[in-house]
């Protein structure tokens, strides 16, 4: 329908009359109410009264209100807008239900309308979770990595492509001075211990960026609490959101993420076998063939350092703020653990 309907992508208009036809049933009004900090896009929850078949509630992205801001997230916009109409309905991973997806060809101009999940709890990144939350988060990434394992039509997707020596080159040459930055940054807040780990990752990142490339699948790339939704029972049915980071790479980058970033390291040693096999069983589920789970275990302990590539990144050049940075660190700590306990620097 996103042919016929004007594209918006500002809150101003989000009114009755465009909502009618993005929606298309009768919307009398609309209540906007703001969600979340605004730092890449804006999201409101609108609620609507009109058509009986209307959702109470449904839940707006829109890009940055900032104008250079909005240019410079262009590409992850429409990667998000492309996963929601392209890809998303190829999977098996829970996601929000799209009721209206529409973006400009050129520029950061978008708009989204999702399924509203309330009452669903966001996950809490500092305050982890338990193993049981965990294992329910690592069955439904198995949704999302298995249905489309290795396929090669994925490479014809535009905006999507495994990344290639000079694309790692590159972020392995701005990785070094992100290192400086994020322990400059959080001077105090890290042990020697973990700063030592986090230093001696730029020797091997380029390797380990490159290597293992004949498994690929769409991988999140920032699966972790802040971006799931937990049934508020506490039971399974976890809902996974913000797909701007979305890549293809290999899938355990996502499993060692999700997992060494939720748990405290001792509740992680004691429950990661048991959560690598659950993933893995799922994986099966899904089709995946020829791929064991010692094979499993062994991509999940080299992928670990997905999270000092992503924590360093984002802490080290995105805005900052006093959560953020107990975040990152708290993330760190979690997965500098790991690494050292699993020997990830050494499969490198």
């Amino acid at each position: 329908m996103s042919g016929v309907v004007p594209l918006v992508a500002d809150a101003e208009g989000l009114t009755a009359d465009w909502l009618t036809l993005a929606l298309g049933a009768r919307v009398d009004s609309v209540t906007l109410t703001p969600v979340g900090t605004g730092q890449i896009g804006t999201c409101y929850r609108l609620a609507l009264t009109g058509d009986p078949a209307l959702p109470a509630t449904v839940l707006a992205k829109l890009p940055a209100v900032d104008l250079a801001a909005r240019a410079m997230l262009a590409n992850p916009y429409r990667t998000e807008l492309r996963f929601y109409r392209e890809i998303a309905p190829t999977l098996a991973v829970r996601v929000p239900a799209v009721h209206h997806a529409d973006g400009a060809e050129e520029g950061g101009d978008f708009v989204l309308l999702l399924e509203d999940l309330a009452p669903a709890v966001q996950g809490d990144q500092i305050a982890g979770c338990s193993v049981a939350q965990v294992e329910d988060a690592v069955v439904n990434l198995a949704g999302l990595h298995g249905p489309r394992w290795c396929d090669p039509a994925l490479l014809d997707i535009e905006g999507l492509s495994v990344n290639g020596p000079e694309d790692v080159a590159l972020m392995a040459e701005l990785f070094g001075p992100a290192v400086d930055l994020f322990v400059d940054n959080l001077a105090g807040q890290l042990s020697v211990e973990d700063v030592a780990t986090v230093r001696a990752v730029p020797d091997v990142i380029e390797r380990w960026a490159l290597a293992r490339a004949e498994r690929f699948g769409p991988v999140h790339g920032d699966y972790r609490l802040d971006n799931l939704l937990f049934p508020p029972d506490g039971g399974p049915g976890v809902v996974a959101v913000d797909w701007q980071t979305l890549s293809l790479a290999l899938p355990a980058r996502d499993l060692a993420y999700v997992v060494a970033t939720s748990l405290d390291p001792g509740p992680r040693r004691g429950a990661e076998e048991t959560l690598v096999a659950a993933y893995h069983r799922a994986l099966l589920r899904h089709g995946v063939t020829s791929y064991s789970l010692e094979q499993c275990w062994d991509d999940y302990r080299f992928a670990m350092l997905q999270v000092p590539l992503v924590a360093v990144f984002g802490q080290a050049y995105g805005a900052r703020t006093d959560r953020g940075d107990r975040m990152f660190a708290v993330m760190i700590k979690r997965s500098c653990a790991a690494i050292r306990e699993l020997g990830t620097l050494a499969l490198v």
